[in-house]
């Protein structure tokens, strides 16, 4: 295997390689634009997780690009390989080509490790949305006696994966998406949940935040103040300690508290409800800008 020949197969591999790769996300940009706009905009409304589903979506589509771009460098490697490419470079020095050789080497370690990354986001995201659907499909099942259920309901300060908005009274549901450990139990101390055994915690204050925002806006809109009750959903643990009236801390099976979790000061008139429902329509719907 001389040096000639492996720069003359990397060369015409690696070429066409970038045309496929080239082609490949044009097609993809060309799709997304064309199917931009839903079919019923004015009907069709966010699914849970529907900002992780369309991520994971975006992130498969890419490892699919990277993957199928390898398997074509090999296969026009090997046929270059065999078709005696080393004419291509007939007479150059070898220091040359051990150079070019070097650097189609970096090139791909660094979509190696750019496919490994995109693989692990990928598996993050896809366990984010599988939580934030087991816990809005619950909410679905329990819609019946709180009210209307929105997802991926956008603020100021972020985005609340869920909002739940009757007669009595608004909830935030914010779902947290951790992989469950052996005997894992998850409490609330302060503005941290805390994870053991792992000893792994995570602060609340952006989400404290998001609910403060919503609670803002919904003062704006009707002229009063308006509770958000703030939920904490880590489908998969058990629940320990809850550590205070600032956060309600459950898992999928624990949901229906939320049931019990109220207080008549914070019950809406039927015309706050139709005006809350009214903006959160209109905010949560599918949008262009949403694929």
């Amino acid at each position: 295997m001389d040096i000639e020949s492996l720069s003359g197969a990397a060369t015409v591999a690696l070429a066409s390689t970038l045309v496929f790769v080239l082609v490949a996300k044009s097609w993809q940009l060309i799709s997304r634009t064309v199917g931009a706009q839903p079919s019923f905009p004015d009907s069709i409304m966010r699914e849970a997780a529907q900002r992780f589903r369309d991520e994971f979506e975006r992130l498969s589509a890419r490892q699919a690009t990277y993957l199928s771009a390898g398997v074509v460098f090999i296969v026009l490697f090997t046929a270059a390989y065999t078709l005696d490419a080393a004419r291509l470079f007939s007479g150059y020095p070898h220091w040359q080509l051990y150079l070019l050789l070097a650097a189609l080497t970096a090139g791909a370690l660094l979509v190696a490790r750019r496919l490994v990354r995109i693989a692990l986001h990928r598996r993050q995201v896809g366990l984010q949305r599988d939580a934030n659907i087991a816990i809005g499909h619950q909410l679905q099942r329990l819609a019946n006696g709180l009210g209307r259920v929105y997802h991926d309901v956008e603020t100021s300060t972020g985005i609340l994966d869920h909002v739940i908005i009757g007669s009595a009274g608004a909830y935030a549901v914010s779902v947290v998406a951790r992989p469950v450990a052996k005997n894992g139990v998850v409490s609330i101390a302060g503005s941290e949940l805390g994870f053991g055994p792992v000893g792994d915690s995570l602060g609340l204050v952006e989400t404290g935040e998001r609910v403060a925002s919503l609670e803002r806006e919904f003062r704006r809109l009707l002229d009063h103040r308006v509770r958000v009750r703030s939920v904490i959903a880590v489908p998969g643990w058990e629940i320990g300690q809850q550590g205070g009236e600032e956060h309600l801390l459950v898992n999928e099976r624990t949901l229906p508290m939320l049931r019990g979790w109220k207080d008549k000061a914070d019950f809406l008139m039927n015309d706050d409800v139709d005006a809350l429902h009214e903006c959160m329509t209109r905010r949560c719907r599918r949008v262009a800008r949403d694929r």
